[in-house]
């Protein structure tokens, strides 16, 4: 079985997050490992609390996994401070980890922020570099571009920038505001759209997590880059399809909606 590791924040309601990784992986046929950067008292109407992790401790994590069950792939979420983010750097340098995917989180689908300013500034200096993909939002491409993105040309735009300043691939994701579920990938000069169909479903907490999760668990598994983003938007295409609806507010997906076996039957009451 291949393996991927999550590095990302924990999500109480189980719908982001660490949580959503570990799910998504595991329904790409993956064996999912967690280093835990931060504790967050979430639910889908918000964030109202965060609980960051010892620096030294989250290299300790990333220690035991390594050094016992190597990653085929490693997916990055949630850091919000920059000496979270430099052990990060260092250990993923330190074990030469591969299929490295970086979603660069920076504020919920609640709103609400999950990242400091300083350490938007150490995510570019210190881990950008070493992905093998980005996968920004609208949001946060203009965050790190310093544009604003309102149409399909100043999106190429921007993932060309952020592509060629970092010297990574870009999945810059559409949904906000201009394309819809459109997603661009622009690598080494060249740009592929993935059009995505558009779900009439309010539900979407955790779907940058899971979308940049399946990525890397396909990069596990060998398929290409292409071929990867094209597998996890199916996936998520499914995972809201399902049309799951919990919580008050912006519910989580089904990650579990192509599993049917005799351990999810329920009980005949």
């Amino acid at each position: 079985m291949k393996t991927a590791l999550t590095i990302a924040g924990s999500d109480s309601c189980g719908g982001a997050g660490i949580q959503a990784d570990i799910k998504t992986m595991m329904a790409n046929g993956l064996y999912a490992m967690s280093a835990i950067t931060a504790l967050t008292a979430q639910n889908t109407t918000g964030v109202t609390s965060i609980l960051n992790a010892d620096s030294k401790f989250l290299g300790e994590e990333l220690d035991a996994v390594f050094t016992d069950i190597y990653p085929d792939a490693v997916k990055i979420g949630m850091v919000s401070e920059s000496d979270l983010i430099r052990i990060i750097a260092s250990k993923l340098r330190q074990y030469n980890a591969k299929n490295i995917v970086v979603d660069p989180v920076m504020v919920a689908t609640s709103g609400a922020k999950l990242i400091s300013d300083d350490a938007i500034d150490t995510l570019k200096q210190e881990l950008f570099s070493l992905a093998d993909v980005l996968t920004p939002n609208i949001p946060e491409a203009e965050v790190l571009t310093g544009r604003t993105i309102s149409n399909a040309e100043e999106m190429i735009d921007a993932a060309k920038m952020i592509s060629e300043t970092y010297n990574c691939a870009v999945l810059c994701k559409g949904g906000h505001t201009i394309n819809d579920a459109n997603d661009l990938l622009y690598v080494n000069n060249t740009y592929r759209w993935f059009y995505g169909k558009r779900i009439q479903n309010p539900n979407t907490h955790g779907t940058g997590c899971t979308l940049s999760s399946a990525i890397a668990s396909n990069l596990a598994k060998g398929f290409d880059l292409e071929t990867s983003v094209c597998r996890a938007k199916d996936y998520i295409s499914g995972a809201l399809s399902a049309m799951l609806d919990l919580g008050k507010g912006s519910g989580p997906m089904d990650h579990g909606f192509a599993i049917d076996n005799i351990y999810t039957k329920e009980a005949d009451i």
